[in-house]
């Protein structure tokens, strides 16, 4: 999956809404808003670092020699 492509803003909009209506509707403390903002912001932020590693190794040409 390409970075920043079009499959990778549709995963990253589907998570953040999940990721925030989860910590939002779930929540009873007064500051209910800003942690559910700072959590689906960092959970998208994992997604896309997750996949920028997976996407990174993808096309190597070169693996490392006696990986195991």
């Amino acid at each position: 999956m390409k970075l920043l492509g079009k499959n990778h803003i549709i995963i990253s909009v589907i998570t953040f809404a999940i990721l925030f209506l989860m910590n939002y509707l779930g929540n009873k403390e007064a500051d209910k808003l800003e942690r559910a903002l700072m959590t689906a912001f960092g959970g998208v932020v994992g997604l896309s670092i997750g996949l920028f590693i997976l996407n990174k190794g993808k096309d190597d040409k070169n693996p490392p020699q006696n990986f195991d």
